[in-house]
């Protein structure tokens, strides 16, 4: 691990920036390869990621891994994050002031991954890295370029688990997505 992205860790694992580190188990940082031209970007860690620190570990985290292998890609050849790195109570959605205080740490670990492609995970990663007012029903599998990165949303797996009509679209946004990684190699 490199000065930077160790300095980056460390300043998250003893970060207290807001009420979120107190009822954390572990700072759930990201996994994956640092170097990756594709980077997935969810909410904030469940329970399961709580208690290992690694993110998307718990049954969202499985349906997670099924869909990269669909489209040739797993936790070795891709970065896995959150908007926020740490637990929200009972699941709930990370509110505004806990997103604001943990961003930075996500700004950081994109500018040193470079990727040359972010999937936000769910609406709450797209609203906040694409823009605002996102409406993942609508906007899903619809691309974005910013910053030389190119920007897509597709359901979060937890949605996935509790809705299976949602499945067929995001296989689909899945397809496009590895067409969109052949296509940023090659130019």
């Amino acid at each position: 691990m490199n000065a930077t992205w160790q300095a980056l860790e460390q300043r998250c694992m003893d970060c207290r920036n807001c009420p979120l580190c107190e009822t954390r188990n572990h700072v759930v940082f990201g996994v994956g390869n640092r170097q990756a031209d594709i980077m997935l970007v969810g909410e904030g860690p469940g329970r399961q990621e709580d208690l290992t620190g690694i993110p998307f570990v718990g049954a969202a985290g499985q349906l997670l891994d099924e869909m990269l292998n669909i489209i040739d890609l797993n936790r070795d050849n891709c970065y896995i994050a959150n908007i926020v790195k740490c637990r929200p109570p009972n699941n709930r959605d990370p509110m505004e002031t806990e997103q604001e205080s943990c961003i930075s740490y996500l700004q950081e670990q994109i500018a040193l991954v470079q990727p040359k492609i972010l999937v936000c995970l769910g609406r709450i990663a797209a609203g906040r890295l694409i823009h605002k007012d996102f409406r993942i029903t609508r906007e899903h599998g619809q691309w974005m370029e910013q910053g030389g990165i190119w920007y897509t949303a597709i359901y979060h797996p937890s949605a996935l688990l509790r809705d299976l009509d949602k499945r067929p679209d995001t296989f689909a946004d899945l397809l496009q997505i590895r067409a969109k990684l052949q296509e940023v190699r090659h130019a």
